[in-house]
This record gives structure tokens, C-alpha cells and sequence, in this order.
């Protein structure tokens, strides 16, 4: 029989190994391995520790030979290979190819079950697959895709008009919000069954008549100026560009605006009698470009949704209100996007392997 290995400790290791075998957090199979080690430079046979410890003999020989060679270190587990993959890069491809071809009738999107069950696989693994692309096939959105052959150039006119303005020169976003409604709906909260309380709005409402905004953005500032009108015809714009000529009567004023028909006359009388007024166009379906786009979104969340006005006047007592406090704290928004570029739709998934 061969002789039992026989296992010297240093105090440090002694140490070590008492802490892994007392240790309430010790997973158990290092646990285990501590104690037959222990127990082992204690001088006891194999069989004795096995039988004390409910193992087996040849598991206690296969710890003592361990620690002997290669120390603390031996104790952890050897590297293993584990299960062999199921799935292949091939079948990555034939996931992201699927989603290219119309999904089966009745359906309008794909979903895991759907891929998994013509594909053959289990759809864990799709799952798998579009998390590591970070596909998303229920989140659908739109936008605008700007067409315009002059892209290029519009959005580097109006990026370097917010980057590096003229001297001396204000720049201005202008746009309209049209047709605002003055909807009455009751207000009030309402508790939930998991006892949350949230504030909320009746879905019924009376409407009271509309009001159109016109707006302009300082860049520089973030300052507002707005004037309100019945319509946004021709009449309207001009009369609310007069307000702003009159408000810097000494200045350059460059005046970003987007594509509408109103903002872009037949003839330019009032341009030629405004010399001090350019006006810059945004690309086609590009109005995002403008800043003011921006300051009308947090104009709507902030003061207008799910408000409750009994007519156009309370409505636009509202906005001036909101714009009083908008500009006592205003700040200019910083332009971060150097490089801008019209975005499309990409035709293939599978692109994504290559």
C-alpha cells in the first residue's frame, strides 16, 4: 500500500486554512477541502479523515497530493472546458438574416419565440443574440430623414452660427407652436392599489379655443421672446420679426428658422428693408437642427401637459408665465455635436455581423 502523502504547514497556512474552514461564507467544497488538509498535517491516515469527514478515501488522497504540490493554490478547482457550445457564429448570422425577411403572416414584428421556432433554437439564445446587438424588436420609433441635396451645407451654416457666431451679431432660433388647445379637465390625484398616490387628470375635457406661439431663442443667453397670434400666416411672422428687429434695432440679427412656406416669401420686400436680418435655413425634415425645437419640448412638459385652462387667455397667461421663470434662470444650451449628418434606415440585421 502506498504510503499516505504527508502534508507540512507554516502557521500562515495553518491560519488560512482554519479561517476557509470556519468561515460561515466559505463555499462548502473549499470548506471541506481545508479540513481534510488540516486534519491531514495533524498526522491522521486517509481513511480515518475520510470516515470522520463522510467522504472518500481516494477524494482525501486527491487533496493532500494537491496541497503538497502546489500549495494553497492547489486547492481551487483545475480549469475545466465546460458544456461544448451548442450555437455557432453561423447560427448568430441565421438569427440576424431572419430578422431581414418578413415575419410569418399574422404577425407585424418578429419576436424570440417566432425566430426560435423556425430556426430551431431555443429562444434564451435569441435573446442572447439581440442582447449582444442590442436589437430591440418591439421598441419601434419614427423620424424625419432629411432628403435635402443641400444638407451639408445648411447644417454647417447653422452648427457654426452656434459654435462660433459673428461678432457683435445675435442669433436667434424662431419658430411657431401652432393650434396650443385650451382644454378644461379636472385635476386631482388618485391612489393606486399598491397605495402609491399619484397626481393625475380626468381624460375627459372641454375645449376652449386655441392660440399660436411664436417663439425666438437667444443662443448665447437661452433667453425667450414669444409673442401670441390667432394664426401663423405670412402676417404673423412678420409682425412678430418686427418685434424682434425693434428689440435689438442696433444689432446683426442671423435668424434660424426651418423650411415653412411662411417663413420664405415670393418676394423679399421686408428682407430688403432689413438689411441687418439674415435668415438661415434649416435642411429639409431637419428641424431638430433649431434650438428652439428644444426649448418648445420643455415648454410642453413643464407648463402645458395635462393643465387645465378655461380659455385661450388663461392658456397664454400660462406660457408667460412659464417664459417669466424660464428667463430669470436661463442658461444658453451647449451645442456638443460637431459633425452632423442625416441619419437612414439600415436595410439588414445582418450587417451587424460583419
Amino acid at each position: 500500500m502506498a504510503k499516505a502523502t504527508v502534508i507540512t504547514l507554516t502557521d500562515q497556512e495553518k491560519a488560512t486554512l482554519e479561517r476557509w474552514a470556519r468561515g460561515g461564507r466559505t463555499e462548502q467544497r473549499l470548506a471541506l477541502r481545508s479540513r481534510i488538509v488540516l486534519a491531514a498535517a495533524d498526522g491522521a491516515k486517509t481513511k480515518d479523515i475520510a470516515a470522520r469527514l463522510r467522504t472518500w478515501a481516494w477524494l482525501v488522497s486527491k487533496w493532500r497530493g494537491r496541497m503538497a504540490r502546489h500549495g494553497l493554490a492547489g486547492l481551487g478547482d483545475a480549469p475545466r472546458s465546460g458544456q461544448p457550445r451548442r450555437y455557432t457564429a453561423q447560427t448568430e448570422r441565421r438569427v440576424l438574416a431572419l430578422l431581414d425577411e418578413p415575419p410569418p403572416s399574422g404577425h407585424a414584428t418578429w419576436t424570440a419565440p417566432l425566430v426560435a421556432e423556425r430556426l430551431g433554437v431555443t429562444a434564451d439564445y435569441v435573446w442572447r443574440v439581440l442582447r449582444a446587438h442590442g436589437i430591440h424588436l418591439q421598441r419601434r420609433r419614427s423620424w424625419c430623414i432629411s432628403t435635402d441635396p443641400e444638407f451639408a451645407q445648411k447644417a454647417a451654416d447653422i452648427v457654426g452660427l452656434y459654435l462660433d457666431p459673428p461678432q457683435n451679431a445675435v442669433v436667434l432660433s424662431v419658430d411657431e407652436k401652432p393650434q396650443i388647445q385650451a382644454l378644461e379637465r379636472a385635476q386631482g390625484w388618485l391612489r393606486l392599489p399598491n397605495g402609491r398616490a399619484l397626481s393625475g387628470y380626468s381624460h375627459a375635457y372641454t375645449r376652449h379655443g386655441t392660440t399660436t406661439l411664436f417663439a425666438a431663442l437667444e443662443v448665447a443667453t437661452g433667453q425667450v421672446k414669444a409673442g401670441h397670434f390667432a394664426r401663423r400666416r405670412r402676417r404673423e411672422f412678420l409682425a412678430f420679426m418686427n418685434e424682434l428687429v425693434a428689440a435689438w434695432p442696433e444689432r446683426e440679427l442671423h435668424v434660424i428658422v426651418d423650411n415653412l412656406n411662411t417663413h420664405k416669401p415670393k418676394r423679399d420686400r421686408w428682407l430688403a428693408s432689413h438689411p441687418n436680418v439674415h435668415l438661415h435655413y434649416t435642411p429639409t425634415y431637419a428641424s431638430w437642427l433649431n434650438q428652439i425645437e428644444t426649448w418648445f419640448s420643455i415648454l410642453s412638459r413643464r407648463a402645458l401637459r395635462g393643465a387645465s385652462f378655461t380659455s385661450p387667455r388663461q392658456l397664454r397667461e400660462a406660457i408667460d408665465c412659464f417664459i417669466k421663470a424660464h428667463n430669470a434662470k436661463a442658461a444658453p444650451f451647449v451645442w456638443s455635436k460637431h459633425v452632423v449628418h442625416p441619419k437612414g434606415l439600415k436595410p439588414h440585421y445582418s450587417d451587424l455581423c460583419k
